[in-house]
């Protein structure tokens, strides 16, 4: 399904903080990759979702090697993928209604016949009800916003999931109404699940293999910059 091979990627090419790293998930598979914040896994899952170009190493989807990045990247792969974000207000235009949102992708696909019976069958399966799909997000809470935005991620049905810490925000019950959306969504299409995160109980119950950062990297994962004082 996704192979990332020897990937190098960063910020600065002098100090990359992704170093020589192999992942491999196979079709229909469910991995957790857990590491400390600041370690490198979003970076990582950037680069996975085709929106991060690496400096080096090789990024093959379904047994195709990928060359072509965000926008650059051929609409058959990116279409593939579906992302949710840990953060869902950096995710989301906030001239959107959740409605137009969700439907995003689908007019960005030349689909948008499809937007009314998707938004609406999306918004039940994510549990928002129809008088939120109207408002924006600075009118919605982190936890409807970030339904929205797993609405989104699914609309096109992708065949891989990238979920980046995507219920550090959340409280308890719509961290588990959530992952129950994507699992029911993974049993229905069969779909391949990478799950980053630094939960490991989390991670563990919801993935079938859980790799660490350093099982990767073969290094001690490198501590997150201190803040500066204030």
């Amino acid at each position: 399904m996704l192979e990332l091979r020897s990937v190098v990627a960063g910020y600065d090419r002098r100090a990359p903080v992704v170093r020589g790293v192999t992942l491999h998930v196979a079709p229909g598979a469910s991995i957790g990759l857990l590491g400390p914040s600041g370690c490198g896994k979003s970076t990582l899952a950037r680069v996975a979702a085709l929106l991060h170009r690496p400096y080096a190493g090789r990024v093959t989807l379904e047994g195709e090697p990928v060359r072509g990045w965000r926008h650059g990247a051929p609409r058959s792969q990116r279409t593939t993928i579906g992302v949710v974000f840990q953060q869902p207000r950096l995710a989301a235009d906030p001239r959107l209604t959740l409605a137009d949102l969700i439907a995003e992708p689908l007019r960005a696909t030349g689909r948008a016949a499809e937007a009314a019976d998707r938004i609406a069958e999306l918004a039940r399966t994510v549990g928002l009800g129809p008088d939120l799909l109207g408002r924006r997000p600075h009118e919605v809470s982190d936890g409807q916003l970030q339904r929205a935005c797993l609405a989104r991620a699914l609309v096109l049905r992708p065949r891989l999931l990238i979920a980046d810490e995507m219920t550090a925000m959340l409280d308890a019950s719509t961290t588990a109404a959530l992952v129950a959306v994507v699992e029911q969504y993974r049993a229905d299409s069969g779909a391949a699940l990478l799950a980053v995160g630094h939960d490991r109980v989390l991670l563990e119950r919801w993935c079938e293999r859980t790799v660490t950062w350093s099982e990767l990297t073969h290094e001690e994962p490198r501590p997150a910059p201190p803040r500066p004082h204030v």
